[in-house]
């Protein structure tokens, strides 16, 4: 498959750069004797590059409209993904969901150009329970659009799938725990 290289690499900068050992308290409440830091992917120039470069791939044939989730793990993964979309001719839009509504401004749960009947994608770094997710995945819903796909940069197999796939949607994430812990 074309995108092997450079999962192979995308790998090897989420080890050498995100992936910490010792007890961590994960954003579900459960601690964990390790931890991934996505941002240090999601904000470094080559490990943002491949994630935009994989996930365009993924869901080519899928006629979306948009992608986006919950701030702030999704939010370098939609903007370059919506960057290598208008770079290969299929531009697609980017969008923001607010952990909470803003008191002032435009007072929305949504930010970015998010249409009712727009056929999305849901994005975030690293998933646990899902729990991210699945606010996404209903906050979009209630804007009228449908959710065709979900990718996670890393599922830590803790619930997420379940989670996504109660929600009848599909979930694909890039890489697994098992794959981030391995020696390979």
């Amino acid at each position: 498959m074309f995108i092997e290289k450079e999962k192979a690499r995308l790998l090897e900068l989420i080890k050498e750069h995100a992936l910490r050992f010792g007890t961590h308290q994960l954003s579900s409440g459960k601690k964990s004797d390790y931890y991934i830091d996505g941002k240090m992917v999601t904000l470094h120039p080559e490990g943002i590059s491949l994630i935009a470069c994989i996930i365009f791939n993924l869901i080519q044939g899928l006629d979306v409209d948009a992608i986006g989730g919950l701030t702030m793990g999704a939010d370098p993964i939609a903007a370059a993904v919506a960057y290598e979309s208008f770079k290969q001719g299929q531009p697609i839009d980017a969008f923001i969901v607010r952990k909470e509504v803003k008191k002032h401004g435009t007072q929305k749960f949504i930010e970015g150009p998010l249409r009712k009947n727009s056929r999305v994608v849901i994005v975030d770094d690293v998933v646990t329970t899902g729990n991210s997710l699945v606010t996404s995945i209903q906050r979009v819903k209630e804007e009228g659009c449908k959710v065709v796909a979900v990718i996670a940069l890393v599922d830590r197999l803790e619930g997420a799938r379940e989670a996504v796939e109660s929600q009848n949607c599909q979930f694909s994430p890039i890489f697994t725990r098992d794959d981030i812990r391995s020696n390979g």
